[in-house]
C-alpha cells in the first residue's frame, strides 16, 4: 500500500527488489561506496521503504528484526536536492513502525544525530571507520595453544552463539547469510571456536567484519590474518571505539577517515562479558 503526500507530490512505499538499481544510483549521488550487490545482500535481510515523486526515489530507509526483541536500521538516505522537506523523518517513523517495541540500533553521523535524538535514540558509543591499500603486513599471532582455520560445516550454530553473546541479540540469520557472500576465518582454541572473522567483497575492494573474540590481542590476530590475506587490495574495517584497535590500524596502514555515533532507541541489549564484537559487519546490521 501506498501513502500519497498531496503537498510535495510524495509517495512513500515499501521498497522491492526492482527499486535496488534506482537507491543504488541514489547512493552513488551521495557518494556511498555501496555497489549494487552490497545492496542486494542487506535489503534481502530486512524491510525497507522509499520516498517517490513521479517515479523518481528521493529518498531510502530500511530496518532489521532480530527476534522479537532488537533490531536495527540504517540505508537511510534523502536527495540532496530533497533535503530539509521531512523525507527522512517520514521514512524514519515507517522503518520504526514495522520494529515496533524492539530495542533498535542506529549508527548515526553528526549530521542527523539530532533527528535520532528527537526519535528517542541516546548515543551509547562510537565506531571507526578505517581504510586503504595495505602493504605493511599485521604480526599479531593468537596465544599459544590456538590457531586460525577455515571456517568448518559445523561451524555455524557456534559461531552464531558466540556472535549472539558478543551482541546481545540474535545473530544466526545474518552470519548465514554472510557465509553465502564472504569468506570466514575460525579462531580455535582445544577444538573450539572461541572467535571469528569475516571478509567480504565491498564497495572498492573488501570489508572486514564481524570480527568477534575474547580480547583485543585476539580481534588483532584474527585482523591481521585478513590483512595478509588481502595485501595490496583495498580494505575498510569499521570497529568499536571501545575496543582500541584504532591506533593499531593506522600502524598497518588503514587509516581513519570517518566516524560515526552508536545509537539506541528503548533497552540496550546486554552482551556477555566473555567475548566483543569488535569489528561490525556494517553500518547498517551493526
Amino acid at each position: 500500500m501506498t501513502t500519497p503526500s498531496t503537498e510535495l507530490n510524495l509517495e512513500y512505499r515499501r521498497m522491492v527488489e526492482a527499486d535496488l538499481p534506482a537507491v543504488h544510483a541514489l547512493s552513488q549521488a551521495v557518494r556511498w561506496p555501496h555497489r549494487l550487490e552490497d545492496w542486494q545482500f542487506v535489503h534481502r535481510l530486512g524491510t525497507g521503504f522509499v520516498a517517490e515523486c513521479a517515479g523518481k526515489i528521493l529518498g531510502t530507509a530500511s530496518c532489521w528484526a532480530y527476534g522479537g526483541e532488537h533490531g536495527s536500521l540504517g540505508m537511510v538516505i534523502v536527495s540532496p536536492d530533497a533535503q530539509g522537506k521531512g523525507i527522512g523523518r517520514e521514512l524514519m517513523t515507517r522503518v520504526l513502525r514495522e520494529l515496533g517495541e524492539r530495542s533498535t540500533m542506529l549508527i548515526a553521523t553528526l549530521a542527523g544525530q539530532p533527528l535520532y535524538e528527537s526519535l528517542g535514540f541516546v548515543a551509547i558509543g562510537r565506531i571507526h571507520q578505517h581504510q586503504g591499500t595495505v602493504f605493511q603486513l599485521g604480526t599479531a599471532v593468537p596465544p599459544s595453544g590456538e590457531r586460525i582455520r577455515p571456517v568448518g560445516a559445523s561451524d555455524g550454530p557456534k559461531l552464531a552463539r558466540l556472535a549472539s553473546r558478543a551482541l546481545g541479540m540474535p545473530r544466526a540469520t545474518v552470519l548465514d547469510a554472510l557465509r553465502k557472500v564472504g569468506d570466514c576465518v575460525v579462531l580455535d582454541s582445544g577444538g573450539e571456536p572461541v572467535g571469528f572473522a569475516f571478509c567480504r567483497r565491498f564497495g572498492r575492494g573488501y570489508a572486514i567484519g564481524p570480527v568477534v573474540a575474547p580480547d583485543t590481542e585476539r580481534a588483532k590476530a584474527l585482523i591481521a590474518h585478513w590483512i595478509g590475506v588481502r595485501a595490496g587490495s583495498f580494505v575498510r574495517i569499521d570497529v568499536h571505539e571501545s575496543g582500541g584497535l584504532s591506533p593499531w590500524l593506522a600502524e598497518m596502514g588503514l587509516d581513519r577517515v570517518d566516524s560515526g555515533i552508536t545509537m539506541v532507541r528503548g533497552e540496550p541489549s546486554h552482551v556477555d562479558e566473555g567475548v566483543r564484537q569488535f569489528a561490525i559487519i556494517n553500518q547498517a546490521l551493526c
